[in-house]
């Protein structure tokens, strides 16, 4: 393995090897898209999707890019997960029409393990379980074992950028953490051994509202390698958080509270990751001109603030620290991302006023919900009604909707665990769930299926649906019955 790289190396060791290969190498576009149908940029390819669309004509047959995503459909499991994250920096290399799948994959496999120097028998590869013939190259002319071929289905296997748009098979590259566990039975789904860390979509189809799928007027390459993954497995740290991208941030916040990181519980370390990797988040949306709102992207913003007020108050930061935080995330984006620096007196204003703001109101609205805690206990109940919540919090004075003051509310309960809930509880409320969601869709008349895929969700989560200026329709469409790790209480959503 190449000696450990930094995650400005890596960026542009991506870039300087697509480049030398006839790609233009194209700045990040903003994390506020041009495509209406989404609310923030949530990959690689949305800048070029007009393209792949046959809408927009390329001005150059091959790109390559380092583009600053946003996603939030997996709020909740940052800093829990290695991996998991709300700001990511997705590496690409685009062809329009120009090379597809035999190219895309030996540029891929070159620039793993020649370039990168990942070892080639810790990576395992998947593709479409149709996909014959990446199936063969991969065999046939890469010389992968076949033990380290995995066919997926189109859960795992089939990209789509959402309910609608293009699409089509395509093949991951993951790294074996462990390899001296063998190749017998290998489970690309253990994320204690596995991490996926380059994807190739070999893209050609557009997929309409019925789900047809129409063959792209052009034959391209989209893909997308995790800088923050890459990082992880070049510096040799057990997660994203620890490289050099993010852990400098996480330090300043760990200053604050006069604690070190390493000596920390895991519920400590949650927190510092939390706030690691929601202040790169903030940083950059303020920097691409979002703000703080309870409507839309400025939404999205609130709350991750809101989120990292908390957090700092349960790793003992007292009183205001953010914009001291977001120093550290400004200095680390700088020398890539120049509007940081150049919007620094606006990010952080902007910072200290939405801090300042929530702090007033935080703590009346803690105690409202440990009061309804106790409550709970006494009577040996293990849920909450949101009308009851949101009839307490009349009281809460405070900017927010009911919506974010909800958000806010499970957080704590989060935090709150005496008592877990039975897994027949637990479905009995999710199939009661599903069937008020099929309702819900009927009265509004929208008949899509329902998200399967991570990016599948997010797409539809962020999407402009009639009426809907937030997204709160298609929130509709997912569970709202939340459990994160082992839940003292649900808030559950009771008509």
């Amino acid at each position: 393995m190449a000696s450990s790289l930094g995650g400005a190396q890596i960026r542009q060791t991506f870039l300087d090897f697509f480049a030398a290969r006839g790609h233009k190498i194209l700045p990040s576009a903003s994390l506020v898209p041009e495509d209406p149908t989404v609310l923030l940029t949530i990959a690689g390819m949305l800048p070029f999707k007009p393209i792949f669309l046959g809408q927009q004509v390329a001005e150059f047959p091959r790109a390559t890019t380092s583009q600053k995503c946003i996603r939030t459909n997996d709020i909740e499991n940052v800093g829990r997960t290695a991996r998991h994250h709300t700001f990511f920096e997705m590496l690409g290399n685009f062809s329009f029409g120009n090379y597809f799948k035999e190219q895309a994959i030996a540029y891929a496999w070159e620039l793993s393990t020649k370039v990168f120097a990942l070892p080639p028998g810790q990576v395992v590869v998947s593709v479409f379980e149709e996909d014959d013939e990446a199936f063969a190259i991969w065999r046939d002319q890469i010389g992968v074992p076949i033990t380290h071929i995995k066919r997926m289905g189109a859960d795992d296997n089939f990209w789509v950028s959402g309910p609608t748009g293009p699409c089509g098979p395509c093949s991951e590259l993951y790294y074996d953490f462990h390899p001296e566990l063998g190749a017998d039975n290998i489970d690309l789904e253990d994320d204690t051994r596995f991490i996926e860390f380059y994807n190739l979509v070999f893209m050609q189809y557009n997929r309409d509202a019925e789900g047809k799928l129409t063959p792209l007027q052009n034959k391209n390459i989209d893909t997308g390698m995790g800088l923050e993954r890459m990082a992880q497995i070049l510096q040799k740290v057990p997660n994203n958080y620890e490289t050099d991208l993010i852990f400098p941030i996480l330090k300043t916040a760990a200053d604050l509270a006069g604690i070190d990181y390493f000596e920390c519980d895991e519920k400590t370390k949650i927190s510092l990751k939390v706030i690691g990797d929601h202040v790169r988040a903030m940083v950059h949306m303020i920097a691409d001109g979002i703000t703080a709102s309870n409507t839309g992207r400025g939404y999205v913003l609130r709350r991750l603030i809101r989120r990292v007020v908390r957090h700092g108050q349960l790793v003992g930061i007292e009183g205001t620290f953010i914009a001291k935080v977001a120093e550290t995330a400004i200095a680390l984006s700088e020398s890539v991302y120049p509007n940081v620096r150049q919007r620094e007196v606006s990010i952080k204003a902007e910072l200290e006023r939405e801090e300042a703001q929530f702090l007033k109101t935080l703590d009346r609205g803690e105690q409202l919900l440990y009061d309804i805690f106790e409550t709970l206990k006494e009577e040996d109940e293990r849920y909450i009604k949101r009308k009851k919540i949101l009839s307490l919090f009349q009281k809460w004075e405070d900017a927010s909707n009911d919506e974010d003051r909800l958000n806010t509310a499970q957080e704590i309960i989060s935090e709150s665990s005496s008592k877990t809930l039975s897994p027949q509880v637990l479905k009995d409320k999710l199939v009661g769930l599903k069937e008020r969601q099929k309702a819900f869709l009927q009265k509004k008349g929208i008949n899509p299926p329902l998200p399967t895929t991570d990016f599948e969700k997010e797409g539809l989560a962020q999407s402009s649906l009639p009426n809907d200026p937030r997204g709160l329709l298609a929130d509709e469409l997912l569970p709202t019955l939340q459990v994160s790790g082992y839940d003292a209480f649900l808030l559950y959503d009771t008509h």
